[in-house]
C-alpha cells in the first residue's frame, strides 16, 4: 500500500482480507514481489505456519509486520482456499546517488556522507527528506547561508533509481572584522594565527591569503585556541569569551567580537621530575626538557617536553606511558613551579603488525620498513624510526603508526597508509640564449606494481644535447639489506659558440651497483661503469687552434664506493634530518689526445650533505629551514678528458645561470672569449644552498621556498670562479606530480655568463 493511502483504507483492505478468510487450515503459504527477503525470513516474520489456523487477526498482524520492515509500500493477502499468497510491492533501491553543484574527490564524498544515504538503500521520501535538511545544516555550519538543495530521480531497470543530489552553495560569510575586545598583550595577528575563523586580509582572494570566509561549525572552537595562544605566552589565567559574531544578511559580511580578561604573565619557577623507571636517570632526562626556569611559560613546549619524556620511558619498553604535569601557580611572584610525575604502566611486547591503506603497495614492502616485529619488546623510538622509514620511501602521502592493546603486556602495531602517486611522466623544460629551448621528459615509477622497485625511462634534447638513459633500483633484494642498481645512458652534445671554435661529445655507459644497509640510517655500495667517450671537432669548423684538446676518444672503466646516511622524516618535504653521502670513482682511462698524450687515471670525490629543520614547535609557524652542500674533487697527475671535468650552474648547483654553463678557462680573469681564452674545465667545485620554506596552500600543497646560492669552481684551486643567485621556488605537490618553478636572479654574473631567470620542471601521473 502506499505512503499516501489514508489510514480509513488500510482498515477497509484488512476488513475485505478477513472477509475472505475462514476457519479453515493453513496447508500453503505463498510469496510474490519478494527481493530484499528470502521466503523462510519472510515465513518468520508473517508468524503464520502449514497447519496453522486461518485466522484474520493473524493475517492482519502479519501484514503490519511487513510493514514494519520498511521494505515495502504495499502488501495485501489473498486465500486460495487453504493456500494464502502474500503480494508485496517494494520500495526502489538507490542504484546511484551523486552530488553535483559542491566540489569533487575528497570534499564531496565527505558532503555525501552527511546525507545518512547510500548505495544500495531502499530509496524513501521521508529520508530524503531528512537527507536535505542534512545537507543544508551542514553547508550552514561551513558559513554557507540560503542554499538550495535539490533532488532528481532518474529509473535504473524495474527496481532502481539513480538519485541525484544539486547543491546550490549559496553565499559565503566573510569575516570583515574581528575585534579581540581588552587583548594588550599579543596582537591580532598573533591571537588569529591558529584560527579557523580569520579577518580577511588585504588581496584575501589570492592563494596565500586568507579570504576571510567564515567556518562557523569551528567558530566556537576559536575560543579555545585564542585560550591556548595565551597559554603559549605564559598568560595561564586568561579568561576569552565565547565568540559573537553579527552578520549583515543583506550583504553577507560579519564581525566577530572576543571578551577577554589577559590576567599575568607567569615565568617558569623550578622544574622537577618524579619517576622510578630502572634505567633512567632524572637528572639525564631533565636535561633533555627545553622548557626551563626563567624561561616565559609556553604550554605548547610543555606538550612538546612531555612527548619526550614519554619517548625516552617508552624506548624501554613501555608503550602506555603517563606523564602527568602538576602545575603549582604564584601569583605574587608571577611563577609556575611544575613537576612532571612519570607513570610507565607495564613493559610490552608486540602482538602483531596490521597494515591497512594500501591498495598498490604490498604488505611485504611496508614491513620492510616496519622495525618492530611481533615478538619485539616496544620501543618508542623504533616507532618513530618507522613512521620515517616509511615516509622517505617517497611511496605515501601519510602514514600513521599507532598501538593497540591487546592484553596487559602485548599490542598491535597498527600501520595505516595513504598512498601517493609514484609513477609519473614528468616533463621539464627551460630556454637559453644558446642552447635554446630545453626539453627534458622521463616515465618513471618509484613503486613499480607495488613492488618497491624503481625503473625510469627517460631523454633530454635541445639544440646542441641529446641525451637517453634507462635505469633500475631494487633498493630491498628478496626483503634483504642489499640493493641492486643498473643504469643505462647514451648523450651527443655538440658546442659550436663561434666560427673558429666547436666539437662534439658522443657517450655510451653503463653501471651496476650492489649496495648495503646496516646501522638503520647507513647504506653502503660498490659498483662498476664503463663509458666510451667520443668527442671529435666539428666538420664545419676550418680552422680550430685548441683542436688537441678536444679531438677525445677513450674509454673508461670505473670502479665505484659510496657511504651514505639519511634519517630525514619524509621523501618530499622533510621536516627533521640529515642527509649525507660520500662517493668516490677510481677511473682507468685508456685514450690519447690529438697530440697522442696519453690521459691519466684519476680517482674523483663527491659529497653532498642537506640537514633540515622545522621551525613549527618554536615560532608556530610551518617554516622550514634546509642547508645543503655539495662538492667534488679530481685527482690526477696527468691529463683528464674535458668531459670528465667539472662544470657548474642550473639546478644542483647555482640556480640562475644556465646548467653547466659555468667552466673554468685557462685565463679566469679575462670575459668569456674563445678567441683568446680557451676552456679547461675544473677538478674542484662546491656550491651551497640556504632555503627557507614556508606553506603557501595547505589545501593545494603549494609551498614558497626563498633561496641564497653560492658555488666555487676551479683547475688549479677551487676558487677560480665563483658565482651566487638568490631567488624563490614555487614547490607545488600537485594532482599531477611535482610542480617546481624556479625565479633566480644572479647576484655577480660576468660578461660572456649564460644565465637563466626561470626553470621549471612538472609531472604527469598515470
Amino acid at each position: 500500500m502506499s505512503k499516501k493511502t489514508p489510514i480509513f483504507q488500510i482498515f477497509l483492505i484488512l476488513f475485505a482480507t478477513a472477509s475472505l478468510l475462514s476457519a479453515q487450515t493453513v496447508t500453503q503459504i505463498k510469496f510474490e514481489g519478494l527481493s530484499h527477503l528470502s521466503s523462510a525470513t519472510a515465513k518468520e516474520i508473517a508468524g503464520i505456519h502449514v497447519g496453522d489456523e486461518i485466522n484474520s487477526a493473524k493475517v492482519n498482524e502479519s501484514i503490519k509486520n511487513f510493514f514494519s520492515q520498511g521494505y515495502f509500500t504495499d502488501v495485501w493477502v489473498d486465500q486460495q482456499g487453504s493456500v494464502l499468497v502474500y503480494h508485496f510491492k517494494e520500495k526502489l533501491a538507490i542504484a546511484n546517488i551523486e552530488i553535483q553543484g559542491y566540489g569533487s574527490g575528497d570534499e564531496g564524498e565527505k558532503l555525501l556522507q552527511e546525507t545518512g544515504m547510500r548505495k544500495g538503500d531502499l530509496y524513501d521520501e521521508r529520508r530524503l527528506k531528512n537527507a536535505k535538511q542534512a545537507l543544508l545544516s551542514k553547508l550552514e555550519s561551513q558559513g554557507y547561508y540560503n542554499s538550495v538543495v535539490e533532488t532528481t530521480t532518474t529509473p535504473v531497470g524495474e527496481g532502481g533509481v539513480s538519485l541525484v543530489f544539486d547543491v546550490n552553495k549559496g553565499e559565503k560569510i566573510i569575516i570583515e572584522k574581528q575585534n579581540f575586545v581588552g587583548a594588550d598583550a599579543l596582537v591580532q595577528s598573533d591571537l588569529e594565527l591558529d584560527l579557523a575563523n580569520k579577518e580577511k586580509d588585504f588581496l584575501g582572494w589570492m592563494p596565500w591569503r586568507n579570504n576571510g570566509e567564515a567556518s562557523v561549525e569551528q567558530l566556537e572552537y576559536d575560543a579555545y585556541r585564542v585560550k591556548d595562544m595565551y597559554m603559549r605566552k605564559g598568560y595561564l589565567d586568561a579568561y576569552v569569551s565565547k565568540p559573537l559574531m553579527r552578520t549583515d544578511f543583506g550583504s553577507y559580511k560579519a564581525e566577530v567580537d572576543y571578551q577577554i580578561v589577559e590576567g599575568i604573565q607567569y615565568r617558569v619557577g623550578t622544574v622537577g621530575i618524579t619517576q622510578d623507571v630502572k634505567g633512567l636517570k632524572t637528572e639525564d632526562l631533565k636535561e633533555l626538557l627545553t622548557m626551563n626556569e626563567g624561561k616565559i611559560f609556553n604550554i605548547k613546549r610543555m606538550r612538546k617536553d612531555m612527548d619526550i619524556l614519554k619517548e625516552e620511558v617508552g624506548n624501554l619498553g613501555y608503550a602506555f606511558v603517563n606523564i602527568a604535569p602538576q602545575m603549582h601557580k604564584d601569583p605574587a611572584k608571577k611563577i609556575v613551579n611544575l613537576q612532571y610525575v612519570v607513570q610507565p604502566g607495564e613493559k610490552v611486547t608486540i602482538n602483531d603488525v596490521i597494515i591497512s591503506g594500501n591498495d598498490s603497495t604490498k604488505d611485504r614492502v611496508i614491513r620492510r620498513y616496519v622495525y618492530l616485529a611481533p615478538g619485539d619488546q616496544f620501543s618508542a623510538k623504533d616507532l618513530k624510526d618507522s613512521k620515517n622509514a616509511l615516509g622517505r620511501t617517497g611511496f605515501f602521502e601519510n602514514v600513521d603508526v599507532e598501538s593497540q592493546r591487546v592484553s596487559a603486556d602485548k599490542i598491535n602495531l597498527l600501520v595505516n597508509v595513504k598512498e601517493t602517486a609514484t609513477g609519473t611522466i614528468s616533463v621539464g623544460g627551460g630556454y637559453g640564449s644558446y642552447q635554446g629551448f630545453m626539453l627534458s621528459t622521463s616515465v618513471s615509477d618509484r613503486n613499480i606494481f607495488g613492488s618497491g622497485i624503481n625503473a625510469s625511462l627517460g631523454f633530454d634534447y635541445s639544440k646542441i644535447s641529446k641525451s637517453y638513459n634507462l635505469s633500475f633500483i631494487n633498493p630491498k633484494i628478496w626483503d634483504s639489506m642489499y640493493s641492486l642498481g643498473v643504469n643505462l645512458y647514451k648523450s651527443k652534445f655538440q658546442y659550436d659558440q663561434n666560427t673558429i671554435y666547436g666539437y662534439n661529445e658522443d657517450r655510451t655507459g653503463a653501471s651496476v651497483t650492489l649496495g648495503r644497509e646496516f646501522y638503520r640510517y647507513f647504506n653502503a655500495s660498490i659498483g662498476i661503469g664503463y663509458l666510451d667517450n667520443q668527442t671529435v671537432l666539428d666538420d664545419s669548423i676550418t680552422y680550430n687552434p685548441y683542436a688537441y684538446f678536444f679531438n677525445a676518444q677513450y674509454t673508461k672503466t670505473s670502479l665505484f664506493t659510496g657511504l651514505g646516511f639519511d634519517n630525514t622524516d619524509d621523501y618530499y618535504v622533510p621536516r627533521e634530518g640529515m642527509l649525507a653521502a660520500l662517493n668516490i670513482e677510481i677511473a682507468s682511462v685508456d685514450g690519447i689526445d690529438s697530440q697522442n698524450v696519453s690521459y691519466d687515471d684519476f680517482v674523483k670525490f663527491t659529497g653532498k650533505f642537506g640537514t633540515y629543520y622545522g621551525l613549527e614547535d618554536w615560532i608556530d609557524y610551518d617554516m622550514i629551514l634546509r642547508l645543503k652542500a655539495r662538492g667534488t674533487a679530481i685527482s690526477s697527475s696527468g691529463y683528464v678528458p674535458l668531459s670528465e671535468k667539472l662544470r657548474m650552474g642550473g639546478i644542483g648547483s647555482v640556480r640562475g645561470y644556465q646548467s653547466y654553463s659555468i667552466i673554468p678557462l685557462e685565463n679566469n680573469s679575462q670575459p668569456w672569449n674563445l678567441d683568446t681564452n680557451q676552456i679547461v674545465g675544473g677538478k674542484y667545485m662546491a656550491s651551497t644552498s640556504v632555503e627557507a620554506s614556508i606553506p603557501l596552500s595547505e589545501a593545494a600543497k603549494m609551498r614558497l621556498a626563498f633561496f641564497y646560492d653560492y658555488g666555487m669552481i676551479g683547475n688549479e684551486s677551487i676558487n677560480e670562479m665563483t658565482r651566487s643567485s638568490t631567488g624563490v621556488v614555487l614547490e607545488w605537490q600537485s594532482g599531477f606530480g611535482p610542480i617546481n618553478l624556479v625565479f633566480a636572479t644572479p647576484l655577480d654574473s660576468q660578461t660572456g655568463d649564460q644565465t637563466a631567470a626561470f626553470e621549471f620542471s612538472m609531472g604527469t601521473n598515470f
